[in-house]
């Protein structure tokens, strides 16, 4: 998550530059044939241009409100995590009998490694994400992805026992069984008398939300933006930038025979402007479809794990508290 005030016009040319290189050789080459070899025809009529750019704006608008959907949903998901898991600390520190304070502790601990492992998958590569374009990770060498620099095994170690780690790195969906360990934990609590059935079903409904913002999660980032409107939408925006030198040729070299012939290499600025505010419009979207994907669009979910980490190791009364996540070049993870 960027937590400046904005993104720097800088910041966005650098990330874009690429693709303004591209956007002047195209718009150069019609502009040079048509003054140096007089080649008339070139002209596209506006009208056609038109057309491509509102359809190509209809779907821009489109795709960006669903991706910033998807991010939002994120956010809520990642909101109820961080409430719940709070009811979850409350909740097993007082129902859990007091002279039992290591069950306490396990328990709690055992939640912290949950949210570890979770947003571990959350990190997770996947096919369709963007963090492999050159532009991402090239702006990526300015963040830091704890999920990518320390090994999961090294964060499960503070919350779990040898035998519990050892067990939960042998499956694939590690979140899942952990919140299966919690259960199994309550079950043997209820059965030695620590824990009232009341009490126990509460707890266990607790579990059972966790799930639920789980599925979420897991929803969110294992299923894309649909790929066909994620195609059709970079298509449109290709051929609308590719096409553009063509119609402008056309308003600018009427303008060239009052002003003066040179005035036609104004299309490759103007050209390159439009096709500019176009192509950034369709990346700010591609950029948000996939919340989890590391980068400077994420949801903070590694700032979010330290937050409820922090909030639960008060309510244990614990002085080794680790410090909160701050922002690296104004950008929160």
């Amino acid at each position: 998550m960027h937590s400046g005030r904005r993104f720097t016009l800088k910041e966005v040319i650098y990330w874009t530059r690429r693709d303004i290189y591209l956007f002047t050789i195209v718009a150069t080459i019609p502009t040079a044939l048509y003054y140096f070899l007089n080649i008339k025809w070139l002209v596209i009529p506006w009208v056609a241009i038109g057309l491509i750019g509102t359809a190509a704006a209809f779907l821009v608008g489109f795709k960006n409100t669903q991706t910033y959907n998807r991010l939002w949903e994120a956010r809520q998901i990642w909101g109820g995590i961080t409430n719940t898991s709070r009811a979850w600390g409350i909740l097993t520190r007082d129902m859990v009998k007091a002279d039992e304070k290591k069950d306490i502790q396990i328990l709690i601990y055992r939640h912290i490694a949950w949210l570890t492992a979770l947003r571990y998958q959350m990190r997770e590569p996947r096919l369709w994400e963007n963090m492999e374009l050159k532009s991402n990770k090239e702006y990526g060498k300015f963040i830091k992805i704890a999920e990518k620099e320390i090994p999961l095994e090294t964060e499960l170690k503070k919350y779990l026992s040898e035998d519990e780690l050892h067990y939960i790195l042998s499956k694939k969906n590690r979140a899942t069984q952990i919140i299966s360990l919690q259960s199994k934990h309550l079950h043997l609590l209820k059965e030695t008398g620590k824990l009232s059935e009341f009490d126990f079903i509460e707890l266990e409904k607790t579990l059972t939300t966790f799930y639920d913002h789980q599925g979420k999660s897991e929803r969110i980032k294992n299923f894309p933006y649909p790929r066909q409107f994620a195609t059709i939408n970079q298509m449109f925006i290709r051929l609308f930038i590719s096409v553009l030198p063509f119609g402008i040729l056309q308003e600018f070299g009427k303008l060239s025979q009052d002003i003066g012939p040179n005035f036609i290499w104004a299309t490759v600025p103007c050209s390159i402007i439009v096709g500019w505010v176009f192509h950034v419009m369709e990346r700010i979207g591609e950029a948000t479809e996939n919340p989890f994907e590391g980068s400077v669009n994420d949801v903070p979910i590694t700032n979010i794990s330290r937050t409820i980490e922090i909030d639960l190791k008060e309510m244990l009364d614990e002085t080794d508290i680790p410090a909160p996540i701050t922002p690296v070049n104004n950008v929160l993870m």
